[in-house]
């Protein structure tokens, strides 16, 4: 009898273990969405364009990406 409670006790703790352990590590999940309307794109895009971040073929290219986007 005592070694059927010695093996369910161990079973039991093992179990315990087993879940508490994974418990993720305290790890936080989070979500953020992001709006930015075409019309702050297209600025934010003009001032990189305007000061020499981006050449004018990939502020075009950019520019036709944005715009494609916002008009399906």
């Amino acid at each position: 009898m005592r070694t059927l409670k010695v093996i369910i006790l161990t079973g039991l703790i093992g179990l315990a273990t087993t879940f508490t352990g994974c418990s993720g590590g305290g790890a936080k999940v989070q979500s953020e969405t992001v709006s930015i309307t075409l019309g702050q794109e297209l600025m934010d895009l003009d001032a990189a364009y305007k000061k020499g971040l981006i050449t004018e073929k990939e502020y075009e290219k950019a520019k036709k990406t944005a715009l494609k986007k916002y008009n399906k």
